[in-house]
């Protein structure tokens, strides 16, 4: 039941191929060695930053190679980055990726939030939240205790059986260098689940992920073709797939601004898609960055009174980070604030 082999993936940025994170390598490495697990990287993982910008396809290629090794069972990304949807034509143009797709762990989260509904779009489900060096190689002693707890558990069992606040929050590292080993980040008291709107109570199969990413499925003022691409390959699900679900949604560690994030907001509005999902969780701020301006342009935008909104969802961009299974049957109760799964 346990994983056996985790292979590490660079599908957004090249980052784990740069000099600069080789310390960092060390230590996830290492961590990871207390696992009766297997760990490799895939063959264009480490080759660097401008390479992997340079050539998307060599990515699709790595993810295409991680489904078809037998010896795989658990796809771990390196990071995010900003344009892992340039893989689309190397995945769908000819079906590459619905060929060797099979029932594997895939854990990311940022920018792999594309590459999260690109796996949902052909039935897979995939786990939202941490990645190799954010999580794995965090520069303190250990990983942080809640969100090693999360990983422990998917790798132990392949599933989350349930997330519950966390009790403390920590202030975003800035230093990422060889001095910043074993430094502790200042941490605060957290305040739980909150509900903002609607019924405490509410299910649903969760999707989503970093809102950033998402708004660039509707908007090309990041890249000029992200648009056009999502819409050619349909990566963004219709209303009607949406019926039932669950959106979550977190920001980025370029913390939008009061002004941008309601542009964001209002654009998934326009869509229509709060209007048939069954509830929305909403990820803690980067820092608490934005806090209370994030609650009161919900509470404006989304037209529907009657749709549960739950904000500071320990997921995503704040640390610590749990981790969130995408297609698996969930209920929410904000009362006994905990998000149960159905895994059977």
């Amino acid at each position: 039941m346990t994983v056996k082999k985790i292979g590490i993936i660079s599908l957004s940025r090249g980052l784990l191929g740069e000099e600069m994170v080789n310390h960092e390598i060390k230590i996830g490495l290492n961590r990871l060695q207390r696992y009766p697990i297997d760990v490799s990287f895939l063959p264009n993982a480490q080759k660097g930053i401008d390479y992997l910008r340079n050539n998307p396809q060599k990515r699709a290629e790595d993810l295409l190679m991680a489904f078809k090794d037998p010896t795989i069972d658990m796809i771990l990304c390196a990071i995010g980055g900003d344009d892992t949807y340039r893989l689309l034509p190397y995945l769908f143009a000819n079906d590459q990726l619905k060929k060797v797709v099979s029932e594997k762990i895939f854990l990311g989260f940022s920018d792999t939030t594309m590459n999260h509904f690109m796996l949902h779009k052909l039935g897979l489900k995939t786990f939202y939240g941490q990645a190799f060096l954010p999580d794995i190689c965090e520069l303190s002693s250990d990983m942080l205790p809640y969100s090693r707890s999360y990983f422990d558990e998917l790798l132990t069992i392949k599933q989350i059986k349930e997330i519950r606040p966390s009790q403390i929050w920590y202030q975003g590292r800035i230093d990422f260098s060889k001095a910043a080993i074993g430094v502790s980040m200042p941490h605060y008291k957290d305040r739980g689940f909150e509900l903002l709107r609607g019924e405490p109570i509410f299910e649903g199969k969760i999707l989503g992920g970093c809102l950033d990413s998402i708004y660039d499925m509707f908007d090309n003022s990041r890249y000029d073709n992200t648009v056009y691409l999502c819409q050619k390959f349909q990566l963004f699900p219709s209303l009607e797939e949406w019926k039932g679900k669950i959106l979550l949604l977190e920001t980025s560690e370029e913390n939008p601004s009061p002004k941008k994030y309601r542009t964001m907001i209002k654009t998934l509005e326009d869509f229509g898609i709060f209007n048939v999902i069954n509830g929305l969780l909403i990820g803690k701020p980067q820092n608490e960055n934005h806090y209370g301006a994030y609650k009161k342009i919900l509470l404006e935008e989304i037209d529907n009174k009657k749709l549960p909104i739950i904000y500071n969802i320990n997921i995503g961009h704040a640390t610590p980070r749990c981790i969130m299974p995408f297609g698996v049957q969930a209920t929410v109760d904000v009362t006994k604030q905990v998000i149960q799964f159905n895994n059977e």
